[in-house]
C-alpha cells in the first residue's frame, strides 16, 4: 500500500503532479467552470429554438454512454417523478420503438463519432423526431445534424476524456429550461460555473494537502475499498459519477447504493465479511495490511431526500436510511468519509450543490490515480 506521507509529498509537489498527468486531467477538472460558461455560449449559438418552438414534447430520449449517461441521470433527478415529460436514457445505437414525431432525441457524446452516435441521429431524422446533437465540432454527428437541419452543440476538440461531464450536461439543462420543465434559476449556468470555480480554488494542485479537501479525501481512499451511499436520486446520480471515475482512473471497484431503496444491501455490505475486525488507525504501518479496508463514502442531498426518496409504501425516507447506514458503519468500525458540498447556504440551488460534490470527487479521483501511478512506477 502507498504510505500517506509519500502520497502527501507527491500532492504538495506541483511539478511532480504535472509530470504524472500527461493527459492534463487536473487542468481539465479545474477548468470545469470555464467549460460550463463556454458550453452555455455554444448552446445559445446552436439555436435550440428550432426544437423548443414546437412546444413541450411527449417524451425526451437521451442517447448517451458513460459521462453522457451520468449527465442524463442528473437531468432526470432534477426533473423528478412529477415531470410531465418522460425522460429515458439509452446507450444506442437503437432508439426506442415508441419514439416518434411528438418526441425529442438528444444524442450526447464527447467525440461525436461512432455508430452509437451517428446511427441514432440519422434514425431520429428518418422518423421525424426532433433531434439535438452534442459532440465534437466537425464530427460525423455534426454532419448528421446538419443533414437533418437539427441544432448541434459543437464542442471544442480540447475537451478531455473523463472531464467532459459539464459539456454534455449544460445543453441538456438549457433544453429542458427552454421547454419549461425546469425553472430558469434551477439550472443557471453562471451559478453552476461559480460553484465549480470555488471548488477548483479549494482543491487545486497549488493548495496544500492539509487545506485541500480533495487531497485529504484521496489520502483517506489510499488503502480503501470505497462503498458509496447516496441520499436520494440526485445524490445517486453523483454517486454513479464517483464510482465511474474511481473505477476508470484508479482501477478501484466502488459499489454505489442509492437510498432508501438499496438500504438493505448497503447495510449488508458494511456489516458483511469485508468489514474490519478492529478499529481504524490512520497512522498504522501500511506494510502490515493484507488488503484494502472498507470505507463508507456518503453523498447527501438534504434538500431532495424526503421529496424524491419516499414513495407510497416505503418505510424509510432517504434521510432515515442514511442514518441507518451510518449506524451500521459505526457498529462495524467502518470509517466514513463525506463528500461535503460546502456552499453559499440554503439559497444555493440543488444543482450547484451537487456540482460541488462532483467536482470534489473528480479532483480526488485524479489525485488518487496519480498517487497510485507513482506507486506502480516505483515498483517497476
Amino acid at each position: 500500500m502507498t504510505a500517506p506521507e509519500l502520497a502527501e509529498e507527491l500532492f504538495d509537489a506541483p511539478d511532480l503532479l504535472r509530470a504524472r498527468d500527461p493527459q492534463g486531467l487536473l487542468p481539465a477538472v479545474a477548468g470545469a467552470g470555464a467549460q460550463v460558461r463556454e458550453t452555455a455560449r455554444l448552446t445559445e449559438e446552436a439555436g435550440l429554438a428550432r426544437v423548443t418552438d414546437a412546444g413541450r414534447p411527449r417524451g425526451l430520449v437521451v442517447v448517451a454512454r458513460r459521462e453522457g449517461a451520468v449527465a442524463a441521470a442528473v437531468l432526470r433527478a432534477l426533473l423528478g417523478a412529477s415531470s410531465p415529460v418522460t425522460v429515458d436514457v439509452v446507450p444506442g445505437p437503437d432508439l426506442p420503438v415508441w419514439l416518434g414525431p411528438s418526441d425529442i432525441a438528444v444524442v450526447a457524446t464527447r467525440t461525436g463519432a461512432g455508430r452509437y452516435a451517428v446511427l441514432p441521429a440519422y434514425e431520429a431524422t428518418r422518423r421525424g423526431v426532433a433531434l439535438v446533437g452534442i459532440g465534437a465540432e466537425g464530427a460525423p454527428l455534426h454532419a448528421a445534424c446538419a443533414a437533418g437541419r437539427a441544432p448541434h452543440v459543437a464542442l471544442p476538440a480540447s475537451r478531455v476524456r473523463q472531464a467532459t461531464l459539464w459539456s454534455l450536461l449544460t445543453p441538456m439543462l438549457q433544453l429542458v429550461t427552454d421547454l419549461g420543465l425546469l425553472p430558469a434559476g434551477a439550472a443557471d449556468p453562471d451559478a453552476v460555473a461559480l460553484a465549480l470555480d470555488e471548488v477548483a480554488g479549494d482543491c487545486g494542485p497549488a493548495r496544500e494537502t492539509f487545506l485541500n479537501p480533495a487531497k485529504t479525501l484521496a489520502l483517506e481512499l489510499l488503502d480503501a475499498l470505497p462503498v458509496i451511499a447516496a441520499e436520494g436520486p440526485l445524490a445517486g446520480a453523483a454517486a454513479v459519477r464517483v464510482a465511474d471515475q474511481l473505477a476508470t482512473l484508479t482501477g478501484l471497484p466502488a459499489p454505489a447504493f442509492r437510498l432508501p431503496d438499496q438500504r438493505v444491501a448497503a447495510c449488508a455490505v458494511l456489516g458483511g465479511p469485508l468489514a474490519p475486525t478492529g478499529g481504524d488507525d490512520f497512522f498504522r504501518d501500511r506494510t502490515d495490511d493484507e488488503g484494502r479496508r472498507l470505507r463508507l463514502l456518503t453523498v447527501r442531498d438534504a434538500a431532495g431526500g424526503d421529496r424524491d426518496g419516499r414513495s407510497a409504501g416505503e418505510d424509510h425516507s432517504a434521510e432515515e436510511a442514511m442514518a441507518q447506514v451510518l449506524r451500521t458503519a459505526a457498529d462495524r468500525n467502518v470509517p466514513v468519509s463525506a463528500l461535503a458540498a460546502a456552499g453559499d447556504g440554503p439559497e444555493e440551488s440543488r444543482l450547484a450543490r451537487v456540482a460541488r460534490q462532483i467536482a470534489l470527487a473528480d479532483f480526488s479521483a485524479v489525485y488518487l490515480a496519480l498517487a497510485l501511478d507513482a506507486e506502480r512506477s516505483a515498483r517497476s
